[in-house]
């Protein structure tokens, strides 16, 4: 090569790498779960659906990194802090106010979009709904607040039964308002109820058959993500010991369980996932509002209630937004 033509190939160079270095970041959305890929998949579309309605696209304009607790809550502030370190652009912490509450701990800086069951207010997560100032906003759906009403569906549907079990988490951060509404509501019906603990996998079976040797009426689970995110697990189960129960998530019946009642998810991930990409495109967590998704659902799943030899009454048919056949 000639030297002219070198330091002409070298002025080209020169005047080439500025212009790469001026090409805009990809913005990084840090995604922290509290269980599995797996677990979360219909939550994601619904996620990436509320990107899509701001213009935001996974892997062509944004990039999502994800932290999966796997179950183990006790992980969630070491994976926060991993997402703080990368220096993400926004913080998705998704499933609950224990997701929210790592988050918020690993960070005042970052800009954090929620999505919980339960008061974030009570639960320490913003000082305000409509202000919520900091950096943090997102979104709270009815789960918790609906508990009682699944006791009242299930005495709807054992209306001979004055004996209820009903199943705990008592590490989740809102078992103690929850308990306190439905022995109110217990109260207020005539009915008892009988506790039992289950925060891991390995005492589930041992809850069923609680339920069969109390002779119960039926089982009502509290919301929590931790029973949420295992609703196929607790379908088979309910079938196996031959036990009514209605959780809060749809995946339950949806699984061949009898009954769900709770915050329709799809519409808290797909408002989270918007919040995410207005917060990448420049507004501020603390100039959106906390959206409370007001909306609640409930679905019954005939062919397992024929399975347990039960008849259900028009009333609680009518009040069901999907049957299952």
């Amino acid at each position: 090569m000639r030297r002219r033509d070198f330091i002409a190939l070298l002025g080209a160079a020169a005047w080439a790498a500025p212009a790469r270095a001026q090409q805009p970041a990809v913005p990084v959305i840090g995604y922290l779960g509290s269980e599995s890929p797996r677990a979360y998949a219909s939550r994601l579309v619904a996620f990436r659906k509320g990107l899509a309605e701001v213009g935001f696209a996974e892997g062509r304009n944004v990039v999502v990194e994800f932290r999966w607790g796997e179950g183990q809550y006790r992980s969630l502030p070491t994976l926060a802090m991993e997402l703080v370190d990368r220096q993400v652009t926004v913080i998705v912490a998704a499933g609950g106010a224990e997701v929210a509450l790592a988050a918020k701990a690993a960070t005042a800086t970052i800009p954090i979009v929620f999505e919980m069951g339960g008061d974030p207010i009570a639960l320490g997560v913003v000082d305000s709904l409509s202000r919520p100032g900091g950096n943090l906003t997102g979104v709270s759906s009815l789960s918790v607040e609906v508990s009682r009403k699944r006791l009242e569906f299930m005495r709807e549907l054992r209306p001979k039964t004055d004996l209820f079990a009903v199943a705990v988490n008592p590490t989740s951060p809102t078992s103690e308002s929850q308990l306190k509404n439905l022995h109110a509501a217990a109260g207020s019906l005539g009915l008892q109820l009988r506790l039992l603990n289950a925060s891991s996998e390995q005492e589930f079976d041992a809850v069923f058959a609680a339920v069969n040797q109390m002779q119960a009426g039926g089982l009502v689970f509290t919301s929590d993500p931790y029973f949420a995110y295992r609703s196929p697990q607790l379908a088979v189960l309910a079938a196996s010991h031959g036990v009514p129960a209605i959780t809060q998530s749809r995946d339950f019946p949806m699984a061949g369980g009898l009954m769900s009642y709770g915050g329709d998810f799809e519409q808290s991930h797909r408002h989270t996932g918007n919040y995410a990409g207005r917060i990448i495109k420049g507004e501020k967590p603390s100039a959106l509002p906390v959206q409370r998704v007001t909306k609640v659902e409930m679905f019954i799943n005939l062919k397992a209630a024929n399975a347990l030899g039960m008849t259900l009454p028009p009333s609680l048919l009518s009040s069901a937004d999907v049957v299952i056949e």
